[in-house]
């Protein structure tokens, strides 16, 4: 078997995943409500509003950072099937995360400056 099928073999799997099916699932079910995108127009409005503020010096990039934070939060709150969508690309990235992980160590024999903190990487598998 070739690097090739083997790359091959490895994409299909991602891609029958239940992280893979629950997001795209998930991604679906936000994407059909009115109101997830609805909420989802206003969210990203916010956004290039704060960033506008945050250019023009009339918000710090932490305070930015912070009300988009909140913005976010009050959006899920608002749409629940976006914080499923959310949580499913979470679940889903963390996933994909792994595999590059344990791909880059087998290749390099490092992990790439491990931090044993498994939330920026997504752990170790």
């Amino acid at each position: 078997m070739t690097i090739f099928e083997k790359t091959r073999e490895l994409g299909e799997m991602i891609r029958d995943s239940e992280e893979m099916k629950a997001y795209k699932a998930a991604e679906a079910a936000q994407q059909q409500d009115e109101q997830s995108q609805e909420a989802m127009k206003q969210f990203n409005l916010n956004r290039i509003n704060l960033a506008r503020d945050m250019q023009n010096g009339k918000l710090s990039r932490e305070e930015a950072v912070e009300k988009n934070n909140k913005a976010f939060d009050e959006l899920c709150e608002k749409a629940p099937l976006i914080k499923e969508y959310a949580d499913a690309k979470a679940k889903f990235d963390s996933m994909v995360n792994q595999v590059n992980t344990i791909i880059n160590f087998y290749i390099t024999g490092s992990t790439g400056g491990c931090t044993h903190d498994c939330g920026s990487c997504g752990g170790c598998g």
